[in-house]
């Protein structure tokens, strides 16, 4: 078996296996216990190394060699593996080269988001803003996440807004189960705070941003994108470890915006 696989370009291992998938017929062991491999092993072998180097599966290999199914069929399911393997690696070689312009892990985002915030200096967005960027594009997409992206710019370039909202994370993990005025009050705060990021994203135009966003996705789409989910089944699935108390002020904050939002309408 180590001269057969020597001479094919292959391992015993790999020999192993063909035998053990049907694709090589197990040859006869000799007197002395050893397999010995034929001109037609040989043969055979030389021409699944000659497949797989063109990227033909074992499956179809076996299908190959058995002619149960036509070559014209093997060679279109080649081609089509062969051409999203080219998509990913377009997208790969992407990804590598935002990563280089862009000098951090905000290069590993979706081109959508990326392009929104490279032109922030190096330190203005934070590992935990870019960490909350990557949970939305997973749950609402690029789309989501590209909108959202206006809070870190605001953040990134308004001084005060950014200790505000240090103040308020650090509440929020302060806060005690057993207080609950604290959370109302807390809430309110969140809500307050918002209304401010919200001016504070008009007044810099970031929201006429977003309207063109819709179009620019619309366009760059691909069908190819992550699968997203439903908050609810981010919810579910996503450990975030929040207390009760910071749970209901997370709730009670959603409430009091939804509530702005239907005076708003």
């Amino acid at each position: 078996m180590g001269d057969a696989a020597g001479f094919a370009g292959t391992t015993p291992r790999a020999i192993r296996h063909y035998h053990q998938i049907g694709l090589l017929p197990e040859p006869e062991r000799g007197g002395d216990g050893r397999r010995r491999y034929g001109y037609d092993d040989m043969i055979r072998l030389l021409w699944i190394r000659k497949m797989s180097e063109a990227g033909i599966s074992l499956d179809d290999m076996r299908a190959a060699f058995d002619e149960a199914r036509d070559v014209e069929d093997v060679l279109g399911r080649l081609e089509e593996t062969l051409a999203a393997q080219e998509a990913d690696i377009k997208r790969q070689r992407a990804a590598v080269q935002r990563l280089r312009v862009v000098g951090s892990p905000l290069g590993l985002l979706s081109p959508l988001v990326t392009d929104r915030l490279s032109h922030l200096p190096s330190d203005a967005l934070r590992p935990s803003d870019l960490d909350a960027l990557l949970v939305t594009e997973r749950i609402f997409g690029p789309l989501g996440a590209a909108i959202q992206s206006s809070v870190f710019i605001t953040l990134a370039t308004h001084p005060g807004l950014r200790a505000e909202a240090d103040r308020l994370d650090a509440a929020d993990a302060a806060l005690d189960d057993s207080v609950d005025p604290q959370v109302e009050e807390l809430a309110a705060q969140h809500c307050t705070h918002h209304r401010v990021l919200l001016q504070a994203i008009e007044a810099a135009g970031l929201d006429v941003a977003e309207e063109k966003l819709f179009e620019i996705y619309d366009a760059e789409a691909s069908g190819e994108e992550d699968a997203e989910m439903s908050a609810f089944e981010a919810v579910t699935k996503m450990p975030f470890g929040f207390s009760a108390a910071r749970t209901r002020c997370m709730e009670l904050t959603a409430r009091l915006l939804d509530g702005d939002l239907s005076a708003g309408s």
